[in-house]
């Protein structure tokens, strides 16, 4: 079972050939995810990752209300985005 905790995309590029990729901050820990299921992704949108791929655009209200369940139940101590 895996978690979807929501990201914060902080970066957006295009591959030479023709990938779409960003950096999606989660809290400390940044990582690279393909944009090919959601290609109009851009800085400061929230959005679940799963293997590498951005799989669900989330509003922000939605994300921030997520990661405090997550929080409140303990998922993970400090906050995992700062607006």
């Amino acid at each position: 079972m895996c978690l979807g905790i929501p990201g914060r995309i902080i970066e957006v590029w295009d591959e030479p050939d023709g990938g779409r990729f960003a950096k999606v901050e989660f809290g400390d820990e940044i990582k690279t995810a393909c944009l090919a299921y959601l290609p109009d992704l851009t800085v400061g949108d929230y959005t679940i990752v799963h293997a590498g791929y951005a799989l669900t655009k989330l509003d922000e209200e939605t994300a921030m209300i997520t990661l405090a369940t997550m929080r409140e139940y303990g998922v993970f101590g400090d906050p995992a985005v700062t607006s």
